[in-house]
């Protein structure tokens, strides 16, 4: 792959369970709006553990010319909005999101959409980690919001059901 746009919840997860700089193993460079680095660091403000995108040569902080404005009315955040409009610009890139409405939103657009537990199921697949469930249940702990439906489909996709 060459270029991800990310919006904030995949960069935080993946901070968070050690997997942060496998998506420098999947893309050659991540891009995330001035939107997402405020997000970012309005959780670092609150105390919260989250990655310092400055510290990560391969993210650049890229903004979209435009934000198309039928957008704006959604119940979608300022991090989202932004990293949807730069997909948008650039089409052949990945966008990473875990919101359901922005994925659905960005899929109906044509984006090709991947979450974090699309990024440990390509990391897995390119030998970057042996399993996939210590990273899942990770993730859970991490406070990543995950049905028991969801889990055993990715571990079903993984080789790793139970």
């Amino acid at each position: 792959m060459d270029i991800a746009v990310s919006n904030t919840s995949p960069l935080l997860y993946l901070h968070r369970i050690g997997g942060l700089g496998w998506l420098a193993s999947l893309f050659r460079e991540v891009w995330v709006p001035h939107a997402v680095v405020s997000e970012l660091e309005a959780g670092r403000q609150r105390g919260y553990d989250v990655p310092e995108v400055a510290e990560y040569a391969w993210i650049k902080q890229v903004n979209p010319t435009y934000t198309p404005q039928e957008w704006l009315s959604l119940e979608l955040g300022p991090g989202e909005l932004s990293a949807m409009a730069l997909a948008l610009e650039h089409r052949e890139h990945v966008i990473l999101l875990d919101d359901l409405l922005a994925r659905k939103i960005a899929q109906a657009a044509g984006l090709e959409v991947w979450g974090t537990l699309r990024v440990l199921l390509e990391a897995k697949e390119q030998g970057l980690i042996a399993q996939v469930a210590p990273y899942v249940d990770a993730l859970s702990r991490a406070g990543m919001w995950l049905s028991d439906n969801i889990r055993d489909r990715i571990l079903k996709l993984a080789g790793e059901a139970r």
